[in-house]
């Protein structure tokens, strides 16, 4: 009886030890998959960002304004410190990425310093403006190599906790793709190195207080998000979805998925809010084959993908080629205004059309019923402000975003100076020069490594 008791007992230990593993089984693989998911959004953000660094540095060589370029300034210093704490996410600390860091460093600290002084009273000299000239030109060389790295992972579906896992178990990164790319960006920017310090405290890029004032809706539990998530891709319903709630830290509530296609070719990284169920971002990693379809086919797919999910009057406001990705923006026209600060970002394969990539946290921050939006001030009146050395070609309307948040009601100008094309921004209320912005040149594109 005693002995019938024992094995019973045992039997039931054995059982239970068989749960917990399972569960701590189930716990890892969801620590692994938020993991992933939060790698590709601080690779892709930095990415993003290096790109919006060098035409911020570009742009102040064609302003006017001495107060505008000190607004202009202030933001390459926020950019590069957004770079800066993005690279900080990614799981390369076991290697010494410290010119990279320090390249970024030292543009944010010109920028930082630079902004602090009255530009009125002590404009920049010559040799600052061969400096902007020179991290304008460092900043292009390394926002071209993480694009070359960006389309070998999204080609080849590299997994940033694969390379996690390569540096921990042998101590060196040469033998992981994803190491080995931003070594070696890490050796060009050692060209770069020079003296000084930068600011301690990085800007926290995060817009999760805004969204979480923003956000409207019924709460969605998970299985209604995974669903709303499979409609929004217009993916079948044989896909595998792992969601998990977001971090506690974050100031909304929303979930982060994971869909995989039964065969594992494709998978899919998505963030939902739970309140109402907005994709803010997704990202599908897989393989793209060579060019079938060209830019401009593939944007109109992009667009659209837009409209099928609700977006309305939408309007390609810039697209570039990344080897075999096509890279777009979107913003609302109404009543032939454009409205920049509902941008939404969309990714296209080039193969075949297929939407690979999306953003559409800042729409949903921003978007809200505008008025009339009536000039004060007449179209020519509005050019007579503009630095006479830029010759100007085309002329819009448009809402903007400034430095401070506020919306502003402008007057969009094309023009070009020095071989480069510039947009310029003058408000339709004040003549007041509010933001120039440099024009990407048609980019190369990139072999895969």
């Amino acid at each position: 009886m005693v002995r019938n008791i024992i094995i019973g007992v045992l039997g039931l230990a054995l059982i239970g030890t068989g749960f917990w593993g399972a569960g701590q089984a189930e716990q890892n693989e969801a620590l692994r998959i938020e993991n992933e998911n939060n790698y590709q959004r601080a690779f892709h953000d930095l990415t993003f960002h290096l790109d919006e660094l060098q035409d911020k540095v570009g742009t102040t060589l064609a302003m006017n304004s001495k107060n505008q370029l000190s607004g202009s300034l202030a933001e390459v210093w926020r950019i590069s410190e957004m770079a800066r704490s993005e690279l900080g996410q990614l799981p390369i600390g076991m290697m010494a990425l410290h010119d990279t860091e320090e390249l970024l460093n030292k543009i944010g600290d010109f920028s930082y310093e630079t902004t602090m002084r009255d530009l009125g009273q002590a404009p920049l000299s010559n040799k600052e403006y061969d400096k902007l000239q020179r991290y304008y030109e460092q900043s292009g060389e390394i926002k071209n190599d993480l694009r070359k790295l960006q389309a070998s992972s999204l080609k080849n579906q590299l997994k940033w906790t694969k390379a996690e896992e390569t540096m921990a178990e042998n101590g060196s990164p040469m033998d992981n793709s994803i190491a080995n790319g931003f070594q070696s960006i890490d050796n060009k920017a050692k060209g770069f190195r020079e003296s000084g310090a930068a600011p301690d405290d990085p800007i926290d890029p995060a817009a999760d207080k805004q969204i979480a004032e923003k956000v409207e809706g019924k709460p969605l539990n998970k299985e209604q998000a995974a669903k709303k998530a499979k409609q929004f891709l217009h993916i079948p319903d044989s896909m595998k979805v792992e969601i998990s709630e977001l971090e506690p830290g974050s100031a909304y509530e929303g979930y982060t998925m994971t869909m995989e296609e039964p065969e594992g070719e494709d998978i899919i990284y998505m963030d939902m809010t739970k309140k109402g169920g907005h994709p803010l971002w997704f990202l599908q990693a897989r393989p793209v084959d060579e060019q079938e379809i060209s830019l401009n086919k593939a944007s109109q797919k992009a667009l659209a993908f837009l409209e099928r999910n609700g977006f309305k009057n939408m309007e390609m406001i810039e697209g570039n080629q990344y080897d075999t990705i096509g890279a777009f923006q979107f913003a609302p026209v109404i009543n032939g205004v454009k409205i920049y600060p509902e941008t939404v970002y969309v990714e296209a394969a080039l193969d075949d059309g297929e939407i690979v990539g999306f953003k559409g946290a800042e729409h949903l921050i921003n978007k809200k019923e505008r008025g009339a939006l009536s000039p004060a001030i007449t179209e020519e009146e509005a050019e007579e402000k503009i630095n006479p050395k830029v010759e100007v070609k085309e002329r819009q309307k448009a809402v903007i975003e400034t430095e401070d948040g506020d919306d502003v009601f402008c007057y969009e100008f094309f023009g070009t100076i020095n071989n480069d094309t510039y947009t310029i921004y003058i408000n339709a209320g004040n003549g007041k020069e509010e933001k120039v912005e440099k024009m990407k040149h048609a980019e190369p594109v990139y072999d895969t490594m």
